[in-house]
């Protein structure tokens, strides 16, 4: 077979996916490509190859030398298929896109390797209301986890300070798993009281208790084929998590005032704030029901990790507060607010932005603005009232030095990177070190 011919018939292989799909040369070339890959990306325009790196990122060298993940490089190191998450540019701006990279040979042994290509539609790289949105590194991470567990029906625990986004995350792993067509029901579980929780999760039958004029289907019926959200699933009482445990062990439930159980049939996703194994040593939270809902934990990184992002998340909370006129920052207002420590995340972020929108002078918001918006900050939110964990530690009688070392400790769990560690605890490189060694 000529190699016109084999290309050719690669043509028809690529032609067999219903992604978009490529065959690549073991020089980066781009060869072929299957009419899928051509409606969403362009194609080849007129051109017999072109570089994988240029058409997807505008690249002049590899993925790899640009410090990315490069999928053919892993291909073609270990021989086998290789998966990676990257952001591609598109017709339509910059997507996630997920790529499997196969390695195959052709009659004479040459390598090559067919790239199929899924865009992700549950998160943005662009501005885009109700979705996702980042490019970072820490937040490409987080998007790989949960195409990686969406995929699966497995128990997930979202962790992760107020603001980050973890009810997004869990729309996202639902709009990513073979449920996404059933409903996703959200359980506010710091809002149930005693008297509520039975009655809002299981419903109840007409008379069952007084008040209960008409039968009434609860969350979990509601839920039923779907994703059930519990929403900081860390505010639920002790003496209640018996009766959660038990419906997520046994997958059924009765509602109030029958003595039937009805079959359950839902994807369960946790969410919450607070320090769960630090609430089980503490006899707050059960262990066994710690341990059904932590299959797969993710924690969601803060906005103070993922800066790399904030023009794009300052971008798209303006076009929602004003979507007739585009409000734009100075470089000097996306300065002052990159130095902020932002502890509210994302809901910080949106709650200055609303406050700059309001005191504005035109539609080019200034630094002076901004820095009147983070002057209203709430003096609750300055307080200097000691937060409860540095409270506790105080309360410990620790010292300052081993106080900071807990900290580094904590900051290297959540931050490996030690050049980004270092700018975040306010020293050089070679102290923080110093400091590790010590």
């Amino acid at each position: 077979m000529t190699k016109i011919s084999w290309l050719r018939t690669m043509r028809n292989v690529l032609e067999s996916y219903a992604d978009p799909a490529v065959l690549i040369d073991a020089d980066y070339n781009v060869v072929a490509t299957n009419n899928s890959y051509d409606f969403r990306f362009g194609g080849l325009n007129g051109r017999r190859s072109a570089k994988c790196f240029f058409l997807s990122h505008g690249y002049q060298r590899p993925c790899d030398l640009e410090g990315e993940t490069c999928p053919m490089q892993e291909a073609r190191d270990s021989g086998h298929r290789a998966s990676v998450l990257h952001i591609h540019n598109t017709p339509q701006g910059k997507e996630h896109v997920g790529i499997d990279t196969i390695p195959i040979s052709d009659e004479e042994e040459h390598p090559y390797f067919i790239e199929v290509m899924k865009p992700i539609r549950e998160v943005s790289a662009e501005p885009i209301a109700n979705k996702m949105i980042g490019r970072s590194k820490p937040f490409n991470e987080l998007v790989n986890l949960i195409q990686r567990v969406g995929r699966t029906d497995i128990n997930v625990l979202l962790m992760g300070s107020s603001g980050a986004g973890k009810e997004l995350a869990a729309q996202a792993i639902h709009s990513a798993s073979p449920r996404a067509s059933k409903p996703f029901v959200t359980v506010e579980c710091s809002g149930l009281t005693d008297s509520l929780f039975e009655s809002e999760l299981f419903g109840h039958m007409k008379g069952a208790f007084t008040g209960a004029i008409n039968s009434r289907t609860g969350l979990v019926q509601s839920a039923h084929g779907g994703t059930l959200f519990l929403d900081e699933v860390g505010d639920v009482p002790l003496h209640l998590q018996v009766k959660l445990l038990r419906l997520i062990e046994t997958k059924t439930f009765r509602p109030v005032g029958d003595s039937k159980a009805v079959a359950a049939d839902f994807r369960l996703i946790c969410a919450t704030h607070k320090n769960l194994p630090a609430m089980v040593e503490r006899g707050e939270f059960r262990v066994d029901l710690f341990h059904r809902i932590s299959t797969f934990p993710i924690r969601l990184p803060s906005l103070a990790e993922r800066r790399d992002d904030l023009p794009l998340l300052v971008e798209s909370i303006l076009l929602r507060i004003e979507d007739k006129t585009p409000l734009q920052l100075t470089d000097e207002a996306l300065q002052l607010l990159a130095q902020q420590s932002f502890q509210g995340n994302v809901r910080e972020l949106k709650n200055i932005l609303e406050r700059a929108a309001v005191l504005r002078h035109d539609d080019l918001i200034g630094v002076d603005v901004i820095q009147r918006s983070l002057d209203l900050m709430p003096v609750s939110a300055m307080s200097d009232e000691p937060a409860d964990g540095l409270r506790q530690l105080a309360e410990q009688g620790l010292s300052l030095d081993q106080v900071e070392q807990r900290y580094l400790k904590a900051l290297m769990h959540t931050c490996p990177d030690k050049g980004r560690a270092a700018e975040i605890a306010g020293c050089s490189l070679r102290t923080l070190y110093r400091k590790l060694e010590q």
